[in-house]
């Protein structure tokens, strides 16, 4: 069990995410990533790429939005299916469907807006999921 799950800045962070407030999560889930080293500093920092993919795709930065897809695929995968009572695999499979116009794509600036009917939702499970 990580300390990073009962700390509440991950859950402050989880909250601001939810509430499509992805710089604010992206600024608390550093402060935390900070504090760590190792693995649970490799999980944050997958979390604030997403935090920010999105924030990038919001804003019509559609292909900072790409780079941040993927760069944070490759920190959390290794997370599934879960870490931190957080459902990794099901979060990763909402990132894609939520960017999947704009990684499909073979533009170099790929066009499209963030899908409000697809955004991703982090729901932390029970104190006993790890």
């Amino acid at each position: 069990m990580s300390e990073i799950e009962h700390d509440r800045r991950y859950v402050r962070g989880v909250e601001y995410f939810n509430e499509c407030e992805y710089f604010e999560a992206h600024d608390v889930w550093e402060e935390l990533w900070q504090e760590y080293t190792g693995e649970d500093r490799t999980f944050l920092q997958g979390l604030i790429q997403a935090a920010v993919c999105l924030h990038h795709f919001a804003n019509g930065n559609t292909r900072g939005a790409v780079k941040l897809y993927h760069s944070s695929r490759r920190y959390l995968e290794p997370f599934a299916p879960r870490h931190c009572r957080l459902d990794v695999a099901r979060f990763l499979d909402q990132m894609t469907d939520c960017c999947r116009d704009i990684i499909g794509s073979e533009e170099t600036y790929p066009s499209g807006e963030i899908p409000e009917d697809r955004l991703p939702e982090i729901e932390l499970l029970g104190a006993d999921a790890s």
